[in-house]
């Protein structure tokens, strides 16, 4: 039981620093130069290591060849959510004609 939800837990967490740049790496790709070979200054992409900066997720993702969102499950859950409250009290004020 523990088993499977150590693995859930690991499954959600974004990757270290450190094995995306290993990731890059393996694929014969440095931070440096794929930010250079990507049109940007050679440090830009080390920001995205760090916090989050979509253009940079998907540059890298790119590189290692998958996608950004499994990279950085965390930080794509924040940008997709959408609180359900806000469509169900629109609905709500739309069904009723308005608030009385």
């Amino acid at each position: 039981m523990s088993e499977v939800t150590n693995q859930k837990t690991a499954s959600s967490a974004d990757w270290h620093r450190a094995d995306v740049v290993a990731a890059l790496h393996k694929k014969g790709w440095s931070l440096r130069e794929l930010s250079r070979q990507s049109g940007l200054n050679a440090g830009t992409l080390k920001s995205a290591l760090d916090r989050p900066y979509p253009k940079g997720e998907q540059i890298i993702a790119s590189a290692i060849g998958i996608s950004a969102m499994e990279i950085w499950p965390q930080r794509y859950q924040k940008r997709l959510f959408a609180p359900l409250l806000r469509c169900i009290a629109t609905r709500g004020v739309a069904a009723s004609g308005g608030v009385a």
